[in-house]
């Protein structure tokens, strides 16, 4: 490979007649059907991708080993995002049988989708935090901006937790980001707090443009530098907005002043070394 490997740090493959995912309904139309590898392949090969993340879409162990399942006959897919129940029982045996698969990088509870905005903070999660840490895990922070400060205490009780806040903790995009500014600040002030440059096109209130993405990309750019900030393209949910290689597109231009060594960061080098891809 000529370049640093480009790596898509977060997007989905799902299967409807599955069943499990709850928030995926008849009213989402244009993601409301399957999707496969096969769906993706023209749009890996236009923006040249070489390596993906998978990420989990539905709160169920079963999707999770589904999705190890898909992977390991695909090659481009370097890693697994998953869920499993963090307040059962048998939690960390059940993260320890999932991690004994390579693939499994890391762990994704649905907090957006949760209730209690404090649920992160239960103290019977500890010793699951705990297993992710020693099984060479990462978190994936699903969080909207209203869990900013939760998520600084979760870090701040576990330093040694490797976070990512997925899709820039999806901000508001055309309102006051005054707020989500500052608490997203206060993360990117911790240097091992990482963050995805995703997720981005179905944020914006008004038209879905590059000029409406420019302020959020650049703030994210300003808070977390090309070192800790890494591309995924969330397909297909950005197909509500956005085809996959036009956000490619946008995000390449949302990044051309940098030096070419931080773009291959931003692009799959920050990915690789946070997920620790081989």
């Amino acid at each position: 490979m000529s370049h640093p490997p480009r790596i898509d740090a977060h997007m989905h493959v799902w299967h409807l007649s599955r069943g499990d995912y709850g928030w995926l309904t008849p009213d989402l139309t244009a993601i409301y059907r399957d999707f496969t590898f096969e769906d993706v392949r023209a749009s890996w090969e236009q923006a040249g991708i070489d390596y993906a993340i998978l990420v989990q879409a539905a709160p169920t162990l079963e999707e999770t080993r589904y999705l190890l399942s898909v992977a390991e006959v695909e090659p481009k897919v370097r890693g697994v995002v998953g869920w499993i129940d963090m307040l059962a029982p048998d939690a960390v045996d059940q993260l320890e049988r999932l991690a004994s698969n390579r693939l499994l990088r890391g762990i994704r509870p649905m907090l957006q989708d949760i209730p209690d905005d404090g649920w992160m903070l239960n103290a019977e999660l500890t010793p699951v935090y705990r297993a992710v840490v020693d099984l060479g895990l990462r978190f994936d922070a699903l969080v909207l901006p209203r869990h900013l400060p939760n998520v600084l205490r979760l870090i701040e009780r576990h330093p040694d937790l490797k976070v990512v806040v997925d899709h820039g903790a999806k901000p508001a995009i055309g309102e006051p980001l005054h707020a989500w500014h500052r608490d997203l600040a206060q993360l990117a002030d911790i240097p091992h707090v990482h963050c995805k440059f995703s997720g981005l096109v179905t944020e914006c209130r008004e038209q879905t443009s590059r000029t409406a993405l420019e302020p959020v990309s650049q703030a994210l750019l300003g808070l977390f530098g090309p070192e800790r900030l890494m591309f995924g393209s969330d397909w297909p949910v950005c197909t509500l907005r956005s085809t996959y290689v036009q956000w490619w597109q946008w995000a390449q231009e949302l990044t051309a002043h940098l030096a070419p060594e931080q773009k291959s960061a931003v692009f799959g080098g920050t990915a690789q070394r946070f997920y620790g891809l081989g």
